[in-house]
């Protein structure tokens, strides 16, 4: 192996991520790539992840839950010097607007902006003091806009804001913030809202200008993208991967 090989090695030895919704989907793609990539990888979910792994550690929690949401975070930060926070935890509860229900606004706020904020505070101070992090939250293309979107969309359209604003408070520290904002995505979620097989699922992703639906290593790579610790001169930014559908009207 050569000496570059052995540096990089090193470095991502020194790699530990927070990623939240590890057990299923998009997360367990995110954690596997990042267990790839040399990184100690937390899972912090409801359930443990299905990933047999020496540097995988699970710890279960219901990020619905505000107060556990912050117990879970400050063990993580107790037990781990975490180096990345990848919040990508989150749910749909989709409805039209006379059948939103204030709990679905105040459930989804917890879930995708109190979680997210509660996990940050827990790693910041020590990123603060090792002068590095990368902090990715995952949105969503539906933070454009959707029917039946209402709490879901206003929620990941709040990550955007929160994402950029966090950037300009931690930029002087070297802690990085971006936002990927995944398109349909073939996940159990996503077949919560659309039949498996169905002639809606194909119309879909006959709609997305690539032509497919998407999978969760499309935003694993883009995760991992903005995790790179080489990638210290993009902050505040969000990625939609989403096939081009961030430019073009579809109905899911």
């Amino acid at each position: 192996m050569n000496s570059s090989a052995l540096s990089s090695d090193a470095a991502n030895a020194d790699r530990i991520a927070l990623v939240t919704g590890g057990s299923t989907g998009i997360g367990a793609g995110i954690c596997h790539s990042m267990l790839d990539a040399g990184y100690t990888v937390i899972s912090l979910a409801r359930r443990a992840a299905d990933i047999t792994h020496p540097n995988l550690h699970n710890i279960q929690v219901d990020l619905l839950d505000a107060t556990a949401t912050e117990q879970a975070a400050a063990e993580a930060a107790r037990r781990f010097a975490i180096s990345h926070v990848v919040h990508n935890a989150g749910v749909i509860w989709p409805a039209l607007l006379p059948e939103v229900k204030q709990s679905d606004l105040q459930g989804l706020t917890q879930l995708h902006l109190g979680a997210a904020i509660s996990l940050v505070q827990a790693a910041l101070p020590g990123m603060q003091a090792r002068q590095f992090g990368r902090i990715v939250l995952l949105s969503s293309r539906g933070a454009l806009g959707l029917p039946t979107r209402t709490a879901y969309s206003a929620t990941k359209a709040g990550m955007i804001g929160m994402a950029r604003t966090w950037s300009l408070e931690l930029a002087a520290h070297g802690i990085t913030v971006n936002v990927v904002a995944p398109g349909p995505v073939q996940t159990d979620m996503f077949y919560e809202v659309v039949e498996r097989g169905s002639a809606r699922e194909q119309q879909l992703a006959r709609s997305i200008p690539v032509g497919r639906l998407g999978r969760a290593d499309d935003v694993a790579r883009a995760v991992m993208f903005f995790s790179d610790p080489q990638n210290s001169f993009i902050t505040g930014q969000t990625l939609f991967v989403c096939g081009g559908a961030s430019v073009s009207s579809i109905t899911i």
